[in-house]
């Protein structure tokens, strides 16, 4: 069976970015020996990022469960919300923490994550002309993630999530188009993370920009940076 987690960031009941997710998710359960678990953020109670946070001082909290569950799955994807230019404070903490296991203990220099695919779904209340505006704010994200030698094998931005102008509310379970188009990049993504979990590749693209990753990371380390 291949294993899917969705980490969701949104904190809204509804939530726009979670009823995406869950169309993720039943586009994924279309495709055969697929499981899925999800963890909503904001039910989370996790210690602010320190230094401590690399050692065994760090605090015992749900970290250690949604570090288990990363580590268990073959694929992971972060449904969140744009919020002033950037995502929530609790998806950022938890990318700061997985530093803790995302990179290799001796030099915390070196991505532990082995090409783990990854894909993010953004939610905003922008028009979609705003994306790569939008898009260069959140960067920080997939670059982290790819520090930590994951593999992003997908971005979906879902603009103008609000009922007017500085209303917000639910919108997205009424676009059936955005909806299916969500689900068909969920079946992609699977089949993708399921060829990954056969054959421990990834298609060439994806081999390349690990490789140049990982190239710049040996180079810092060997400068001491």
């Amino acid at each position: 069976m291949t294993h899917i987690l969705l980490l969701v960031a949104g904190t809204n009941e509804p939530s726009n970015s979670n009823v995406l997710a869950d169309a993720m998710a039943e586009g994924m359960l279309s495709v055969s020996g697929v499981t899925i678990g999800k963890i909503r953020l904001k039910d989370l109670q996790m210690a602010h990022f320190g230094l401590e946070c690399y050692g065994p001082n760090c605090p015992i909290d749900d970290f250690e469960k949604v570090k288990k569950e990363i580590l268990a799955a073959d694929g992971v994807i972060i449904a969140t919300p744009i919020w002033n230019f950037s995502v929530p404070a609790h998806l950022k903490n938890l990318i700061d923490r997985m530093g803790a296991f995302g990179l290799d203990a001796a030099s915390h220099s070196l991505g532990t994550l082995n090409g783990k695919p990854f894909y993010l779904l953004f939610t905003g209340g922008t028009p979609f002309a705003a994306w790569p505006f939008m898009k260069q704010t959140s960067s920080h994200i997939p670059v982290s993630l790819q520090y930590f030698g994951a593999s992003i094998l997908g971005t979906h931005f879902e603009p103008r999530t609000t009922l007017a102008k500085g209303v917000f509310g639910l919108v997205v379970d009424k676009r059936p188009q955005s909806l299916e188009a969500v689900k068909k990049k969920a079946i992609a993504f699977v089949k993708t993370v399921q060829e990954f979990r056969k054959t421990g590749r990834l298609p060439l693209r994806y081999r390349l920009i690990q490789k140049l990753v990982r190239m710049v990371q040996k180079v810092k380390k060997g400068l001491g940076i």
